[in-house]
């Protein structure tokens, strides 16, 4: 499909001077197309990604556009266009282009307001020192090929702040409800204690009680076969009085 059948498409019955965003990836953009885009005088983003460009010289003057994607396509210079047709861009996206020379980058320093550039998959990119060119060929520019130009500082983004590593305050209710705890255990030692020794003291009365319930039981027993025995003996010395009385009687 050619770009200007993509473009009636993608207007769907709309004004171009109202439409703000714009999609034509992958659509075939023959010599003289992009001047179609004169028309879409407020366009904020768009979308060329592999349809074929070679240079960006025919582009139109889209004052408003702050977002271009132009990978996949044969770019290898011509970028200086982008300065006048399109001043207030902020990200560009240029990757796997055929961008060889630090150069063709250059002529993006009037660019003041270029914030983000994504050059993977060009040759440029590989490069001795080339991250480092850039950022002084373009010293406006915070981020290069998805990457802060600090990587110190992009690490420090995805650390937590020191209130976020602390843990949830302690609960000093917990605290009080463990030393009530304590408290209580203590009571009921204290009250086991006092009622064991409580316990042990009233068996030994018992004991003391029993032994001498036991020793009243014995001083009885025997006063009692003492008297059996008085009782028994005065029989028999009654007995003994009687026989003699007979025996002086007989004589």
């Amino acid at each position: 499909m050619d770009m200007k059948k993509r473009i009636s498409l993608e207007l769907r019955d709309r004004n171009p001077a109202e439409v703000q965003q714009l999609v034509l990836d992958h659509s075939l953009c023959a010599v003289g197309q992009l001047e179609a885009l004169s028309d879409f005088s407020s366009l904020q983003e768009l979308s060329l990604v592999g349809v074929g460009l070679s240079s960006l010289s025919n582009m139109p003057s889209l004052p408003k556009l702050h977002t271009l994607s132009a990978g996949g396509n044969l770019l290898s210079g011509g970028l200086d266009s982008l300065n006048e047709k399109c001043p207030n861009l902020k990200t560009l996206n240029l990757k796997d282009n055929k961008i060889k020379e630090l150069s063709s980058i250059q002529t993006l320093q009037n660019l003041k307001n270029l914030r983000s550039l994504d050059l993977r998959g060009c040759e440029v990119s590989a490069l001795p020192g080339y991250r480092d060119a850039i950022f002084t060929l373009l010293p406006a520019l915070s981020r290069l090929d998805g990457a802060q130009q600090d990587p110190e500082e992009q690490d420090s983004e995805g650390e937590p702040d020191d209130d976020e590593e602390a843990g949830p305050p302690e609960d000093d209710d917990d605290d009080d409800d463990n030393d009530d705890v304590d408290e209580d255990d203590s009571s009921e030692g204290e009250e086991d204690e006092v009622g064991l020794s409580y316990l042990m003291k009233e068996g030994i009365q018992d004991e003391e009680d029993d032994g001498d319930y036991v020793e009243e039981e014995d001083e009885e027993e025997e006063e009692e076969e003492e008297e059996e025995d008085g009782d028994v003996q005065g029989e028999k010395r009654k007995r003994e009085a009687e026989d003699d009385g007979d025996d002086d009687d007989d004589e």
